[in-house]
């Protein structure tokens, strides 16, 4: 089995996803040859919550030009994570007082 740290690379934060966070609704990104369930599994076992639903797709690599040399980024896979109602909210950020 797979380690679940190699799966889930990273969580993705951006204004639309931070919407999605109040739905419970989590973006990662995901290794690209991961599919549907080891990405359920790994959540759960990281973070000690339940899934009901994974949403998958892949992100193409940008074009990217540095003066007249042009290349392009990697392709990379994203995963759109549901959590149950009784599940516990996910903490990115740490809040000192």
């Amino acid at each position: 089995m797979k380690n679940p740290r190699d799966i889930i690379k990273r969580p993705v934060i951006t204004e639309r996803t931070s919407d999605f966070m109040a739905a419970k609704r989590y973006v990662f990104e995901v290794d690209l040859r991961a599919n549907k369930t080891e990405i359920k599994s790994a959540i759960e076992e990281i973070f000690n919550v339940k899934v009901t639903s994974v949403n998958t797709m892949r992100v193409q690599g940008k074009l990217k030009r540095y003066g007249r040399y042009s290349g392009y980024r990697p392709n990379w896979k994203k995963a759109i994570v549901q959590l149950s109602e009784d599940s516990k909210e996910l903490e990115f950020f740490e809040t000192s007082v």
